[in-house]
């Protein structure tokens, strides 16, 4: 490592990779190129937390929410933009932390469609990459129903669908609740682990060690095999060396005021910070003389949200405590191109109270806050308790619904210094789509509930969504991408993207095992380290297993 005023000699280099990110795409390639003979360090703005560390509730917003500005460093952050407000994650191990653990493969019509169709059998290469990722994180079908499982079941026989619900498949150990255990997925070099409890606390971090998060499977077998990370490295530019290689420069440190200025050298770099991340770095790159100019026009497009809607259903009456399970227990397949899940909260977590109001609908601004303040009127005592029960995750449930949609829209830097969008292609998002809000409101006619949704949504008809994805396409040239078929940046040898922002076309679904099933697809095509043999670079045991 060098310091802030060091002119790195492009032909030795700290290390052969930095990777910035340490999510599915990020964790994945650590993982792979240490077991091909690399060295590799891992950059991640956020912290490290232990399972013990994780919060309660998500009324502990210094552990659980993302606003370093305020001290908070926790795992959950929001984003709000004009067209749509972002919910991402950050920490050790990425959005893996506090996501639901949902890994649907997308329909078949994903692999043909968008900027990379045509590149290549997209299905067929993928596929096995599904099966090595599936494995490493211990994927598995929900073994139980819940009040809400069964509600949304309700909900798919009125309509006719009484087929259409099915257990999520989520990386989750059950084994016996509560019951820690000897390592159970790579013959005991992975750390031990406890039965889930089904406390539904998944998305504020599993404070158990059941849920497979990367920092218990890639990260930890990354470092066995010589991985270093930095958390609390926040990557503040990447710039092309003259004779090959790159320069990564990041301002290191929990205070936002007194951060330490730090450099490295890699032969090869590769982005893995999420979109917000990933593209915002990308656009200020190019942007700069002596950063990365030659990048494509195409940074910051096809910004896809997974046409999502989020809907709250308050039901203070209701008799069965709704916070129990895991955070995503079943989906309702709707039509084949649209789903429904049911979300939870642990109990005591009521923090989205605050910037929730009740679901309406409208042309207008004006029209949709005068609908809300007569919902208020015409249903006060319901509207009351809704708001002030006492404990809000054990009468609640969220709605997430899902469709493959066209639209895309573009990020872009603003006056302001940071991240904008504007509408690229089609409609901008929308939170009013006429069925999720039925399937909402059928919802809570079977619980005496009160639908609701953020005051962004309610007012704005922003939507919100947990899966943002593109900013960094695959495309043939860099007319249509940023990246060709391999996860390479056109004119730039040796820089990689591989998360979200590479996604390419609308997956409709829960998109963490694609990013993950496509990171391991980008590993296999980067040779092993010439210096040593195949058969010597991967370890033995569990872990070589998967990637035969």
């Amino acid at each position: 490592m060098a310091d802030d005023d060091s002119g790195a000699d492009s032909t030795e280099f700290d290390h052969d990779f930095i990777i910035v990110g340490s999510g599915f795409g990020g964790s994945a390639m650590a993982l792979r190129m240490c077991e091909k003979g690399y060295s590799v360090r891992v950059l991640e703005k956020g912290s490290h937390r232990t399972s013990g560390q994780f919060p309660k509730t998500n009324w502990n917003l210094p552990k659980w929410m993302w606003a370093p500005w305020a001290g908070f460093r926790g795992i959950f952050k929001m984003t709000f933009f004009p067209h749509v407000t972002i919910l991402s994650g950050v920490g050790v191990g990425g959005g893996s932390l506090g996501y639901a653990s949902t890994h649907p493969v997308p329909k078949k019509t994903f692999f043909s469609s968008g900027s990379w169709a045509g590149l290549a059998d997209w299905e067929g290469e993928l596929g096995p990459h599904y099966d090595v990722a599936k494995r490493m994180l211990g994927v598995n079908p929900v073994p139980f129903k819940t009040p809400p499982d069964r509600i949304l079941q309700q909900v798919a026989d009125d309509r006719g669908l009484n087929d259409a619900v099915h257990p999520t498949d989520v990386a989750i150990y059950f084994g016996d609740a509560g019951k820690k255990v000897d390592d159970p997925y790579f013959d005991g070099r992975g750390p031990e682990r406890q039965g889930c409890i089904r406390c539904g606390g998944c998305m504020l971090g599993c404070r158990h060690g059941a849920k497979n998060t990367l920092d218990k499977n890639y990260l930890h077998l990354a470092a066995q095999l010589g991985m270093q990370l930095d958390a609390d490295t926040e990557v503040t530019a990447v710039r092309a060396l003259p004779g090959g290689g790159y320069r990564v420069e990041a301002k290191q440190g929990k205070n936002m005021v007194w951060r330490k200025r730090v450099t490295f050298t890699a032969r090869k770099v590769v982005l893995a910070g999420g979109v917000l991340g990933t593209v915002d770095l990308l656009l200020k790159m190019k942007a700069d003389p002596d950063g990365l100019p030659k990048l494509s026009d195409a940074v910051g497009g096809q910004i896809r949200t997974n046409s999502e809607v989020l809907i709250g259903v308050s039901a203070p009456d209701h008799k069965e405590d709704l916070s129990k399970g895991v955070a995503i227990g079943s989906i309702f397949e709707t039509d084949e191109i649209s789903h429904l899940e049911v979300v939870r909260y642990p109990e005591g977590s009521g923090f989205f109270r605050l910037l929730s109001a009740p679901l309406v609908t409208g042309d207008s601004k004006l029209t949709r806050i005068g609908r809300t303040i007569g919902t208020m009127f015409r249903e006060p005592v319901r509207t009351f308790k809704g708001y002030f029960v006492g404990d809000m995750a054990k009468t609640s449930s969220i709605l997430l619904y899902m469709r493959t949609g066209a639209g895309t829209l573009r990020l872009k830097r603003g006056w302001h210094g940071g991240l904008t969008t504007t509408t690229e292609t089609g409609a901008a998002p929308t939170a009013e789509i006429p069925e999720a809000i039925q399937l909402a409101h059928d919802f809570a006619a079977k619980i005496g509930g009160l639908p609701t949704t953020l005051i962004t949504e309610t007012i704005m008809s922003i939507p919100t969504t947990a899966h943002i994805l593109g900013g960094a396409v695959i495309g043939d040239s860099p007319a249509t991408g940023v990246i060709n078929a391999d996860h390479e940046v056109f004119g730039y040898d040796g820089l990689y993207v591989v998360d979200g922002a590479s996604v390419s076309a609308n997956p409709g679904v829960n998109p963490s095992l694609t990013i993950l099933a496509m990171a391991e697809r980008a590993a296999s095509k980067i040779p092993v380290h010439a210096e040593i043999d195949d058969a010597l670079a991967l370890p033995s045991g569990a872990a070589r297993a998967l990637t035969a």
